[in-house]
């Protein structure tokens, strides 16, 4: 890999494709909204996908996060994704809601790719996650065109269309 797919920041500006590590985010369990009750917070690394426009304009007042989980995780709770020849269709982009990233550090270990899961988005505050940022002190951020690549591919998974039927096949 020649070009690097990641760019060094120390701003509390947030853009799309923000790696944000350690972020706080709400738990909610099965019985939520039975009782009133406090919600849990967990930790998670998340990536941004909200577009930058939006963020900069300050159109919005919270933001769109993704998981980003290393592949050891992942796998820790998809044990189907233990098997090494399951990760060639996520990285080709075949499997619907994953998509790999590269190691920030170590891009030409694929062992340390990071796979984000379309499939689980949080929405947290503006304010909060420039403030996050900010203590981050040095994070990465995509860059281009690999964060044009991630915000393709995640629109993929939201523009997905099934029909009821379709065109019968060519006999």
């Amino acid at each position: 890999m020649s070009e690097s797919s990641w760019a060094t920041v120390h701003s509390a500006d947030i853009r799309q494709g923000d790696y944000l590590l350690n972020c706080y985010v709400p738990m909610f369990g099965p019985d939520f909204g039975i009782e009133k009750s406090r919600v849990p917070v967990a930790t998670a690394n998340l990536i941004v996908i909200t577009q930058s426009c939006d963020l900069e304009a300050a159109k919005v007042r919270m933001v769109a996060l993704c998981p980003a989980h290393s592949l050891v995780i992942f796998e820790e709770a998809n044990p189907e994704y233990r098997k090494k020849a399951a990760w060639e269709p996520v990285r080709k982009g075949r499997v619907e809601g994953l998509h790999l990233l590269p190691s920030p550090t170590n891009p030409e270990n694929n062992r340390n790719s990071l796979v984000v899961d379309f499939r689980e988005i949080y929405s947290l505050p503006l304010a909060y996650l420039r403030q996050h940022a900010d203590g981050l002190g040095m994070r990465w951020r995509l860059s281009s065109p690999f964060l044009e690549h991630f915000s393709q591919a995640f629109a993929r998974f939201f523009m997905r269309v099934g029909l009821p039927s379709s065109i019968p096949k060519f006999e």
